[in-house]
């Protein structure tokens, strides 16, 4: 695997060739980008790709994102973390939950949102090692957001899903 470079990263090329500070999140973003390009183009049964949208979906909330997205990504990061779904799977969980029109909860998330970002993520080499930071990187936003867990869990139990 070659190491990452400048072509892959479009925001740091333009950060080195003007010598200017792009905003953290805008390189995040970039980062996302990469990597949902990369994780969509696995081929993998798991679709891990749901994974990255979660928790890039709930390291990125603020008071613009809707309650569903919110809730849906954190829905998904209990599902993968805790009852060790597939990304398919909780894509499928998703599906059934949509069908249930309905207000969908605000949730009041943590300012540190996970040590690792999708520029960390990026970083690891493609194939095992990447899949593995994708999961590490789940973990850490996870980890920083237990105060949505009842919340998360008592949904589930409403909808029978889980």
């Amino acid at each position: 695997m070659r190491p990452a470079s400048l072509i892959d990263y479009p925001f740091l090329a333009i950060k080195s060739l003007f010598g200017t500070m792009m905003p953290d999140r805008a390189l995040d973003e970039d980062s996302y980008h990469a990597l949902a390009a990369y994780s969509l183009t696995r081929g993998d049964v798991t679709f891990i790709h749901q994974h990255v949208v979660d928790a890039y979906a709930v390291q990125h909330a603020d008071a613009r994102s809707k309650p569903i997205a919110v809730a849906f990504a954190l829905i998904g990061l209990y599902l993968h973390l805790e009852r060790q779904y597939t990304g398919r799977q909780v894509q499928r969980a998703h599906m059934r939950l949509a069908r249930n029109r309905r207000q969908w909860p605000s949730f009041v998330l943590p300012a540190d949102r996970g040590a690792m970002t999708a520029r960390d993520v990026m970083a690891a080499g493609e194939g095992a090692d990447r899949d593995a930071a994708i999961h590490a990187w789940c973990a850490s936003i996870w980890k920083a957001c237990q105060g949505s867990r009842d919340r998360v869990i008592e949904l589930l139990r409403e909808h029978q899903i889980a």
